[in-house]
């Protein structure tokens, strides 16, 4: 009679600890990052603390994806798996400004087709892990000129579709979203696109972007009153929308945004301004130094850092140590997929904003 039982019991401990180790694996939080900067310089960074890169960007030529001069870089991507043998490298199509021809090209059945191909060539050619779409943006207004339409929606969820049918099984699927309100409510099939892809990656910054004659902060967490866009606004839309919390990416910026002719008034956030430039994390340091003339504040209602300096009236808005680490406990806490950012080459290359997303993992991970 006992050995009858054997043979099912060893079968049930089997599933037991397996079930266990894949829970184990699915709470590992992912550390997503995008690239666009030099070759050369790939290598210098803490690539052990990250779980995913992303190469940015490949571009459509005719139906296709076209890596363009990227293949040196994409190779040193799969390389760094030596250093790092759990890291997923990934393609990414579009960027703002990137995506002239993709609400044409997604269009019709051959266009979606035809590129699903040549993502899978690519693949197999460079080891890569799979595709990250970066169409900003489907139905709502993006680059100034670039094409949209309606059917944009539709054409999304086939797209994805033509992808998962077409590449190697196990192949990652993802693509940037925007984390505005606009976007979220009119530009993708949630529930029917989540069931495809692995993940999306909130673009939880630029909420005020370069077009904005208003200040503001362009990566906060949380919203100071019911209209305002925030990290945590876009990750409640996205969940009433049936995302499930497990694919969810929001983003963190290593880069700030500069307004100027802003007037001396509550320290020039949510004044008038005319947008002057970006500048990178490994800069801030510098730009925020004592007697540079900027002054550092932190608002403690959406949790995130700006300046302004009164001497030349500009106006500062970023991510810092502090406010990375509450976005990745908050993604930690709201049980989301991870936390991904724009972008690595915008860091210090030890001792940044990296670190500090590692630290928040490495501390929530013991527990």
């Amino acid at each position: 009679m006992l050995q009858k039982y054997l043979l099912p019991l060893s079968f049930i401990l089997f599933l037991v600890l397996n079930v266990h180790s894949a829970s184990a694996q699915n709470k590992e939080l992912a550390v997503v990052a995008y690239y666009s900067g030099s070759p050369d310089n790939l290598e210098k960074y803490e690539i052990e603390k990250l779980t995913h890169i992303i190469f940015c960007f490949g571009h459509l030529k005719g139906n296709e994806l076209n890596i363009g001069r990227g293949a040196t870089m994409i190779e040193k991507m799969v390389a760094l798996k030596k250093r790092n043998p759990k890291l997923k490298v990934l393609v990414s199509l579009g960027g703002w400004g990137g995506c002239a021809t993709c609400s044409d090209v997604f269009s019709t059945k051959e266009g979606r087709m035809e590129f699903a191909r040549s993502v899978k060539k690519i693949q197999e050619q460079y080891g890569t892990d799979g595709i990250d779409l970066d169409w900003e943006y489907p139905v709502v207004v993006g680059y100034p000129g670039h094409g949209r339409s309606p059917e944009d929606k539709n054409n999304f969820t086939q797209l994805v579709k033509a992808l998962r049918n077409t590449l190697p099984k196990h192949s990652l699927i993802t693509f940037a979203a925007g984390g505005y309100s606009a976007y979220i409510d009119s530009a993708i099939a949630w529930k029917d696109v989540m069931k495809i892809v692995d993940f999306v990656n909130v673009m939880s910054y630029d909420l005020v972007n370069g077009y904005s004659t208003v200040t503001g902060h362009h990566t906060a967490l949380y919203s100071s009153d019911p209209t305002m866009e925030s990290t945590d606004r876009g990750v409640n839309m996205l969940l009433k929308n049936g995302v499930p919390p497990g694919k969810i990416v929001i983003g963190a910026a290593f880069y700030g945004r500069i307004w100027k002719d802003v007037p001396d008034v509550n320290h020039g956030l949510y004044q008038s301004g005319v947008f002057f430039h970006g500048e990178n994390y490994q800069h801030f340091e510098k730009m925020l130094e004592p007697g540079s003339g900027f002054t550092e504040y932190w608002d403690s209602v959406v949790k995130a850092p700006y300046a302004y300096n009164a001497a030349t009236k500009q106006f500062m808005t970023y991510d810092n140590k502090h406010s990375i680490r509450l976005k990745t406990q908050y993604a930690i806490d709201r049980k989301l997929k991870g936390i991904m950012f724009w972008e690595l080459g915008g860091d210090d290359y030890s001792d940044g904003l990296l670190d500090e997303i590692w630290k928040v993992k490495e501390a929530s991970e013991r527990k």
